[in-house]
């Protein structure tokens, strides 16, 4: 999760929503990172999470991340968290709530949802301080 820290930061220094993600494989070691880009890309879809998973993809060279964990600063949104169903990642670890649009359980839990795969979550982690990253970004903002 430090490591998603260090990328949401990152994003914030770059102008964008700081919302950082890594995905790591069984033997701990990081194969996938990711940080948002929507205003650098000018797309609605370069979330941390997606960069992360994409990236993944590629070092394994397979779509099926069955082994790995998405650690990620934000509560996924319902298209990150397809993206988490379609990769087939067993567990996602997420930081802050996100009371907008979170699919974890903050708005719906779409891993309830009966789509045959259920990743294990877990939320909370060093979430003051994911948290904290995002609220001074806005607070800079206004």
């Amino acid at each position: 999760m430090r490591e998603a820290l260090e990328l949401a930061r990152q994003a914030a220094e770059a102008g964008e929503v700081p919302v950082g993600a890594v995905v790591v494989d069984t033997d701990g070691t990081i194969i996938g990172r990711g940080r948002n880009r929507r205003e650098e890309r000018h797309s609605a879809v370069h979330h941390a999470e997606i960069e992360a998973i994409e990236q993944a993809c590629q070092t394994l060279r397979t779509w099926r991340l069955d082994g790995c964990m998405l650690f990620v600063t934000l509560e996924p949104c319902p298209m990150c968290a397809g993206a988490v169903l379609n990769a087939r990642m067993p567990t996602v670890v997420y930081g802050a709530k996100e009371p907008q649009s979170g699919s974890c359980g903050s708005v719906l839990n779409l891993f309830e949802e009966r789509y045959g795969f259920k990743p294990a979550i877990y939320g909370g982690v060093l979430a003051d301080e994911c948290a904290a990253v995002l609220k001074e970004f806005f607070d800079t903002l206004r």
